[in-house]
């Protein structure tokens, strides 16, 4: 599918760092600009922080189809998942505007540049990854019983590279009952994302919840980083 850069949200549009200028917390963040929002567009911002998913992840090993990506993350952000890696590939990765609906805005995107470190830092951080595979181990019900997980997806063209399939710790399958052996990678990660969250709660520190709410009101608050370049600097 050709791709029109004006349908396209590139991967420098998102947010991978955290978006005020050098010297800020998120703390001053929220003094300066949460009273330039209105109350109901406060609480919205808090009660979707709090309900965020940390204990579940997806490592995406970049989508070739920019709406294929977008729905990945629309999908995450439904759940309640705060936080997306990816391992990119030759093509630049990018984000169909029309199917993402800004989902994008609310996720924090991590790159890795090789599979290997990207499995390294999801283990550091006591995740089990887990691949999809056609005869995976897990069934998507299993999901919800591991402590910390990391959905790994596959490119659609090329399948999953090998360095991740094999550094995985555990696969899951999605049962079949057609005549097809695989759901297209957008449709997979929404089936699994929703097994991996089910009967979870909200679980991000204080510290995080923090974080992720700091970076709402950026996004909320109109010319928000021209606001914080224009006050003082938090200690």
């Amino acid at each position: 599918m050709k791709r029109q850069p004006e349908l396209l949200v590139p991967a420098e549009a998102i947010w991978t760092a955290d978006p005020w200028p050098t010297g800020w917390t998120p703390e001053g963040v929220i003094e300066t600009l949460e009273p330039l929002a209105v109350d109901e567009r406060r609480a919205r911002l808090w009660a979707v922080v709090c309900g965020r998913i940390g204990s579940v992840t997806v490592l995406m090993d970049a989508p070739h189809d920019p709406h294929n990506a977008a729905a990945v993350l629309r999908s995450c952000d439904g759940f309640g998942i705060p936080r997306v890696h990816l391992v990119p590939r030759e093509e630049d990765f990018a984000v169909g505007r029309t199917v993402a609906k800004g989902a994008e805005r609310w996720l924090e995107v991590v790159p890795h540049p090789t599979p290997e470190r990207a499995l390294s830092a999801l283990h550091e951080q006591g995740f089990t990854t887990v691949a999809t595979h056609p005869e995976g181990n897990l069934a998507p019900e299993d999901l919800a019983s591991l402590p910390k997980v990391a959905l790994i997806l596959g490119n659609e063209h090329d399948g999953l590279r090998d360095a991740l399939h094999q550094g995985a710790r555990d696969s899951v399958r999605i049962p079949m009952r057609g005549f097809v052996e695989s759901f297209n990678v957008s449709v997979a990660a929404a089936v699994l994302l929703y097994a991996a969250t089910r009967g979870r709660s909200g679980d991000l520190s204080e510290p995080e919840r923090l974080r992720f709410y700091a970076r709402a009101l950026v996004r909320s608050v109109p010319r928000a980083l021209e606001v914080l370049a224009g006050s003082r600097r938090s200690d």
